[in-house]
């Protein structure tokens, strides 16, 4: 049997009717990470020892005839970024100088645990989380399965190509600017970024840290099953969270249910990006299948006051405050990390973290701005129209570079950009903390995948599951993962 060609929630289903024994499981995708991981990269380190003794506690539950959640047995990626397993390490995303033990377990963890699923290591992203590819100075660029020339994307990009490449069925992923679904969109998966308040995100010192822009903890997976299950186990209400909303869906049952005559607005670019016309073609194609399952897609012209440029550096600027304010506490206490170790950060990362040190009240307020502007356009469109949708990524792919500090294109159509991610469309959902989505659209001329994006109000993120199911009911992506 082909595990790897199975979604999570089906080999739960197989572990929890004793047709296949998690510890069977465990050995089997420990192998496949052993055999193809150095081919991708995707992961940084596993933990074999502790995998497999999980899986035996969990067999001896199962022999006892419980049940063991959804995800029985199922390995799962965590991402090498914040903590996210009580005393495993982590490196914030190949930062040499800051790797720490993990202090806590995150709600994806969590989740998963109480699912039944088996941690089994940690996986690849770039320092800080900060770009929208996966590469570092530790531990190199990590590929997408599809062609690993180029990269997964990011800032999840080690759990995506994980999951894609068949080394594990589900991985954990964050968003702040499309960090889930950036990956999934290069990766061919289905990249779930929930709305506002519906997952917990309790950080402390600063309470309201995650929210400039917002960010968000979630996974990346094969199918919309697999992604509701997992939200229905990380939706819950956490008062240590000033965002946290009360739990009121169960998205296990709310995922199939039929929608219809969906109104959808459709855009290339929000009127202020600059793509690529292979993007382009791809995107459209795709939009067309909603067509023909009955739902009405509209081109919708939206009236940004700020220029693509103008919102991805205000993202930039929103995105390193919690970093540099960070790094000048630890500095405030003798310890200068810029100093002693600048070799360890890439050199966008000081560029951003120097101009916010320098950033006043008036500079906020630009910020403010700049969000309200997307919140009042997505407003709009939401007047008339049940979803949004648009491309991922503004280019088909990335090249790898030889330099452990892979970006995206300085140039669209000759017009210059944020490499970062002023490439990417998905950042401006996260000024507002809609919920949003990734879905496959497709292949560049490179067999590279191609993610097509869907937006939905706040607070609707069972439309999101409900649109994406209905989506892959006419284009199963499940069917185009690669064979290593």
């Amino acid at each position: 049997m082909k595990l790897e060609a199975l979604c999570a929630w089906e080999i739960g289903e197989l572990v929890n009717t004793k047709k296949i024994s998690p510890v069977d499981v465990i050995k089997y995708f420990l192998d496949r990470i052993e055999k193809h991981n150095k081919k991708i990269n995707a992961f940084v380190y596993t933990k074999p020892e502790y995998a497999l003794e999980k899986a035996r506690e969990l067999e001896k539950r199962l022999n006892r005839g419980e049940y063991c959640g959804e995800f029985a047995g199922v390995p799962f990626g965590l991402k090498d970024f914040l903590p996210d397993k009580k005393g495993w390490s982590n490196s914030h995303g190949g930062v040499k100088c800051l790797v720490a033990i993990d202090d806590c377990d995150s709600v994806f963890c969590t989740a998963m645990e109480k699912a039944g699923g088996i941690a089994i290591g940690k996986t690849n992203a770039p320092a800080y989380g900060f770009r929208g590819a996966t590469d570092n100075y530790m531990y190199g660029p990590t590929s997408t399965p599809f062609n690993t020339k180029y990269n997964s994307g990011g800032s999840s990009g080690g759990s995506a190509a994980a999951v894609a490449a068949g080394l594990v069925p589900i991985a954990e992923g964050g968003d702040a600017g499309g960090s889930i679904r950036m990956p999934a969109g290069f990766c061919n998966l289905f990249g779930f970024k929930a709305g506002v308040g519906t997952i917990p995100s309790v950080c402390r010192p600063d309470a309201w840290s995650a929210t400039h822009p917002l960010c968000f903890n979630g996974g990346l997976t094969k199918s919309v099953k697999d992604a509701a299950i997992l939200l229905n186990y990380m939706n819950y209400e956490d008062r240590r969270d000033p965002y946290s909303l009360p739990k009121t869906h169960d998205f296990i049952k709310e995922y199939s249910i039929p929608v219809q005559n969906l109104k959808i607005a459709f855009t290339e670019d929000f009127g202020i990006f600059e793509i690529e016309d292979e993007v382009r073609t791809i995107i459209r194609k795709a939009a067309e299948r909603f067509s023909e399952l009955g739902c009405t897609v509209e081109e919708y012209k939206f009236n940004f006051k700020h220029s693509a440029n103008e919102l991805s550096e205000q993202w930039c600027k929103g995105i390193t405050i919690d970093c540099a304010l960070d790094l000048n506490h630890q500095k405030a206490l003798g310890n200068d990390l810029l100093k002693n170790h600048r070799e360890d950060f890439p050199e966008e990362f000081i560029y951003w973290k120097e101009i916010v040190d320098s950033m006043g009240i008036e500079d906020m307020y630009k910020f403010n701005l700049a969000r309200t502007d997307v919140l009042d356009q997505f407003e709009n469109a939401f007047e008339k129209y049940d979803l949004i949708i648009s491309p991922v990524s503004c280019v088909a792919s990335i090249l790898n570079r030889n330099d452990r500090n892979t970006k995206g294109p300085e140039f669209i159509n000759g017009k210059k950009l944020d490499s970062l991610i002023g490439w990417s469309q998905t950042f401006l959902a996260n000024f507002t903390g809609n919920p949003a989505a990734s879905i496959p659209a497709g292949f560049s001329k490179d067999n590279v995948p191609v993610g097509m994006q869907l937006i939905a109000p706040r607070y609707k993120d069972a439309l999101i599951l409900q649109a994406a199911n209905l989506y892959e009911q006419k284009f199963d992506w499940k069917k185009f993962y690669p064979e290593l």
